[in-house]
């Protein structure tokens, strides 16, 4: 068990225990329990939860479709209402099992209704496990602009059951590992080494580096709660990752990943932490040699870049004029609060596709 505030994370396969014995004082009693799925995890995790823990049976399902497009406030409204319908009160909990849309949006939901009602995180992809379920960020993207509006409000508890990760396909899973790699590049250089030779299908090995991954995360957020200095470091990669996320988002039949996006910040970002002079040559290559080697090529034009830094200059991390970004000191160790010509970040453009050997014209 992980702690941070008053969010015990349980790690594991007792974790329902924990669960169990969190709900049992509302068995019997006339408690509103509530369930938010999407269509994934409502077939694929819901029974597996109903099984484990069986006085979750009478409880509410509601569903909500998959995809980052869904992540509104139109979709608020929906669930807002549904709760409104069951004439739900402040004694009610809403149980977010899904991905890193189920828990951002059913937190905020939770957190806002009649000023907020108990909200439990499952998270059930890497993603979620490892990084979108704890902290406690709540929120949804607006025109595009990735999670505008939200609140920072802790769940009650997260309850991470690794046999979840079994129902992810291969680029769902590595969606989330980019969050993975981010946490080691940020805050431990011996994490780093650990990742790179993890075996990745190993499900002990994989409980490991999420629980690292955990602790590093709530160790950062435990400090600075609201991210009004240190917690910024976690938004390495998210700059230019959320720009592209963005982007893509507003091209009708194309689907990026959060991560993937994240994936191809990490990687812009760590060149522009080069040309900083920030990190060495070496630093550089073993960072991009990595993810080249995991993540497929994001394309992407050069008459796109505008809209890029359009999205950039939207940053919930920016103070005036500037684009704000965490940069790498070091592998293991990040600054924010960085800030660099457009000039450069084109440029990290051009450095992304001449890794894939790809033209960007």
């Amino acid at each position: 068990m992980v702690q941070y505030g008053d969010c015990p994370i349980h790690i594991g396969k007792g974790a329902f225990k924990k669960l169990k014995d969190h709900l049992k004082n509302r068995q019997n009693k006339k408690y509103g329990i509530f369930i938010l799925v999407d269509e994934n995890t409502g077939k694929y995790c819901l029974p597996v939860l109903l099984n484990q823990v069986s006085l979750l049976k009478n409880a509410e399902i509601i569903e909500i479709e998959s995809g980052e497009e869904h992540k509104n406030i139109n979709t608020c409204i929906a669930l807002w209402n549904i709760l409104s319908g069951k004439n739900v009160n402040r004694d009610a909990v809403l149980i977010n099992l899904g991905g890193g849309l189920i828990s951002d949006l059913g937190g905020f939901v939770a957190t806002t209704f009649k000023r907020g009602i108990e909200f439990i995180n499952i998270p059930t992809t890497v993603l979620a496990q490892a990084d979108a379920a704890t902290g406690g960020k709540t929120g949804v993207d607006l025109n595009l602009h990735k999670n505008e509006i939200g609140v920072f409000k802790l769940p009650s508890m997260v309850i991470i059951y690794p046999d979840f990760l079994k129902t992810l396909s291969r680029r769902d899973f590595f969606s989330g590992f980019a969050e993975i790699i981010k946490h080691a590049l940020i805050a431990d250089a011996n994490y780093w080494k650990k990742i790179r030779q993890a075996q990745r299908t190993d499900e002990k090995g994989m409980l490991n580096v999420i629980r690292q991954s955990i602790v590093i995360k709530s160790t950062i957020v435990e400090k600075d709660p609201l991210e009004k200095g240190l917690r910024k470091i976690l938004n390495f990669g998210h700059t230019i990752g959320h720009a592209l996320e963005s982007h893509f988002l507003g091209k009708p039949g194309v689907r990026l990943l959060h991560g993937e996006a994240v994936a191809a910040g990490i990687i812009c970002e760590s060149y522009i932490s080069y040309q900083a002079k920030k990190i060495s040559q070496v630093e550089l290559n073993q960072i991009t040699s990595f993810i080249c080697s995991l993540y497929k090529h994001i394309p992407f034009k050069r008459k796109e870049e505008k809209k890029l830094i359009q999205f950039m200059q939207h940053d919930k991390k920016n103070r005036g004029a500037d684009i704000n970004f965490t940069l790498l000191a070091a592998i293991g160790k990040a600054e924010i609060n960085k800030t660099c010509s457009v000039d450069v970040i084109k440029a990290s453009f051009g450095f992304y596709h001449k890794l894939y050997q790809m033209s960007y014209v």
